[in-house]
């Protein structure tokens, strides 16, 4: 009997011992929290962080404490991770029971799907918080600005494809403008080969057509010098003929 009581007690012992640690990560970790939201100017990742790191530590002792989860979503997004606190507030959107806490849940899992700029589902978890607390002001203007911010990133994306079509239009007008004046240039460097070979082929005709001063005056002399010896020629063959003709005569 003596030693199931020492174990009931040492029992007893450790449930206030984790209890203890529980409350005590948790207050750290609220105070962290605190510390980080004081300056409105900034973001103080290291409180935030620290936070963090209590609520986990709370966590390892109650797993399946609401609240430090819910608080561990908030430090995460608190420290620009809205990736990771989007995914603990999913699986606390899961698991919420009371329609107050379940309607904060959505409200918190739109803000980190909004900084993903995830606007449909951010819209959609607004929504979802809207249909539990419909009068909530704050769910109202974040799913009007999220409403806003989606048109606002369509119309962006709608002019970056117009800009982009009108640029490609113009790069092609310009390789089109780029073609017709290589077009050009190939045509006039076509026509300039031409007109140099046809200049080639006049200078390699021009000398056999063209008779130097000095070429012509010895061919005149050689034609004086023809021209005399026919004449002799012929003056020798009529004298002869006369000979022969006088010679028959007195014969």
């Amino acid at each position: 009997m003596k030693k199931i009581i020492i174990i009931l007690l040492g029992l007893v012992c450790t449930t206030v011992s984790f209890a203890q640690k529980e409350r005590k990560f948790v207050r750290e970790g609220n105070s962290y929290y605190a510390e980080g939201l004081k300056d409105t100017t900034k973001l103080d990742t290291i409180s935030f962080g620290k936070a963090e790191v209590a609520y986990r530590r709370a966590l390892q002792l109650k797993p399946d404490d609401f609240h430090w989860q819910f608080n561990l979503a908030n430090s995460l997004y608190k420290q620009n991770k809205p990736d990771q606190s989007a995914s603990e507030f999913e699986k606390l959107a899961e698991k919420a029971t009371i329609p107050a806490e379940k309607s904060m849940v959505y409200h918190n899992m739109g803000n980190s799907l909004l900084a993903q700029k995830k606007f449909d589902p951010s819209i959609d978890s607004y929504k979802k918080a809207l249909r539990i607390t419909p009068n909530d002001p704050e769910t109202k203007y974040n799913l009007a600005y999220a409403m806003k911010m989606k048109q606002k990133d369509q119309e962006q994306k709608q002019k970056d494809k117009d800009k982009e079509k009108q640029d490609n239009k113009d790069q092609n007008k310009d390789k089109d403008k780029q073609d017709q004046n290589k077009d050009q240039q190939d045509q006039n460097k076509d026509q300039q080969n031409k007109d140099q070979q046809n200049k080639d082929q006049e200078q390699k005709q021009q000398p056999q057509n063209k008779i130097s001063k000095q070429n012509a005056e010895q061919m005149l002399q050689a034609l004086e010098n023809d021209e005399k010896q026919t004449q002799e020629k012929v003056k020798k063959a009529q004298a002869l003929k006369a000979e022969r003709i006088k010679v028959e005569k007195n014969w």
